[in-house]
């Protein structure tokens, strides 16, 4: 079984190392073993749920289904599931009831099946040990793993994730637990900060970062890969390479992004105590079709995650605002609201007090003086807005509701793992 994880300290937190693998050609075997092994308990025990709930009427829990996995061990043909480490199989039953939890919650949608094509990876819960500075030892491999270490490690070593991504190349993701970081000294100043497409960041100071459109600099060359991975034979070699070519494209686009939103991100938090961000409905927005795009282009989530977690780490503070509140339509100098603002607008004039405003900096001024006022009275007493239906939580009867959607339950085939 897996070990409980011990309780952290007030000042020790949780923190990955991600670092490049270089595995040996036996090695790689082992690896397409150990994912395959993950990706089929996965869809293995999510097939058995389904199932059983089309049937009783309630769900397998994971204590159920380890007391499965032993004996689907010890089954005639399913001898390849001994070859990785046991518990690397048990995370992955963790994964899979952690993701019913989050379905229940609310925060995502319900568990699909794992395909072999996309992402794979796995877990090491235990008895993850450094050899020297740049090879680790994990269970089920007889010699170390040398990987990239392009930065310090620290702390006291907890777990590991090791993934593929879909370009060929290995990852280890460890994690430590460490001390938590002493917190940048304070400067006094608050800023707020409009997210859009036309500039990514527009500041109340009137800064403007400029929006790089990642994904549109390399259309170009990605559609000519794609069209020639496209005409290849299936199946075929060459279409794999052109395959490889295809997801390098997409990586470095990911890379890009995340580099120009680390860099954004983190100077923000040095320069400013406290950082004021508008609560925006990307999921709603997307179904523009004319924006869609560029709005995944720009990446708003990513970057707020970003901007929180690192303010967080530093004892900053990021206020978020109602999503409902009219930032750009409010004149910052008498609070009247204009009646009607099109997205070609990037300026207008107040009609009370004839204030020419530049919508951008008129919103993140807004924003900024809006989360002062619910930092000073503690509550976001603003109800212009539309009406937001509470969440409920979702009970059993939505696992019927999803499970239903699909004519009969998927009959995951075996196959020899790492094939």
């Amino acid at each position: 079984m897996i070990g409980k994880c011990q309780e952290l300290k007030d000042n020790e937190m949780h923190k990955a190392f991600k670092f490049r693998l270089l595995p040996t050609k036996e090695q790689e075997i082992l690896l397409a073993k150990h994912f395959g092994c993950s990706r089929f308990i996965y869809n293995h025990f999510l097939a058995e749920k389904q199932k059983h709930y089309l049937e009783n009427k309630e769900t397998l829990n994971y204590h159920t289904c380890a007391g499965h996995l032993v004996s689907k061990k010890k089954e005639e043909g399913f001898e390849w599931l001994k070859e990785v480490n046991s518990q690397t199989l048990q995370s992955s039953l963790k994964n899979l009831e952690n993701a019913y939890s989050n379905f229940f919650k609310n925060k995502s949608k319900f568990p699909k099946f794992k395909k072999k094509s996309e992402r794979n990876s796995f877990s090491i819960p235990q008895h993850v040990n450094l050899q020297d500075s740049s090879h680790i030892r994990i269970p089920k491999f007889k010699e170390s793993l040398r990987f990239v270490r392009h930065r310090e490690l620290k702390g006291e070593i907890k777990s590991a994730t090791i993934s593929k991504n879909p370009s060929g190349k290995y990852n280890i993701s460890i994690l430590c637990v460490v001390e938590k970081p002493k917190t940048i000294k304070k400067t006094g100043k608050s800023i707020g900060i409009d997210l859009g497409l036309k500039d990514f960041i527009v500041t109340s100071e009137g800064k403007k970062y400029n929006n790089p459109r990642f994904f549109k600099k390399y259309q170009v060359i990605l559609a000519r890969k794609q069209k020639y991975f496209s005409r290849k034979q299936k199946d075929s070699k060459r279409r794999n390479r052109a395959k490889i070519k295809v997801a390098r494209i997409h990586e470095k686009i990911i890379n890009s992004r995340n580099d120009m939103q680390h860099q954004v991100s983190i100077r923000l938090v040095r320069d400013y105590d406290l950082i004021a961000i508008e609560d925006l409905n990307v999921k709603g927005m997307v179904k523009n079709h004319c924006l869609a795009k560029a709005i995944s282009d720009a990446a708003w989530s990513s970057f707020v995650t970003k901007l929180k977690y690192k303010a967080d780490w530093n004892g900053k503070e990021v206020v978020v605002i109602d999503r409902f509140y009219p930032s750009s339509k409010t004149c910052g100098c008498c609070d009247h609201v204009k009646e009607s603002l099109s997205l070609k607008e990037r300026t207008w004039t107040c009609s009370k007090c004839n204030t020419i405003h530049d919508r951008d900096v008129n919103a993140s001024e807004n924003i900024l003086r809006r989360a002062l006022s619910i930092k000073s009275s503690g509550t976001d007493d603003y109800g212009h807005g539309a009406k937001v239906r509470l969440n409920k939580a979702k009970s059993l009867k939505g696992i019927g509701n999803e499970v239903s959607k699909k004519k009969s339950v998927r009959k995951y085939v075996l196959k020899p793992v790492g094939l």
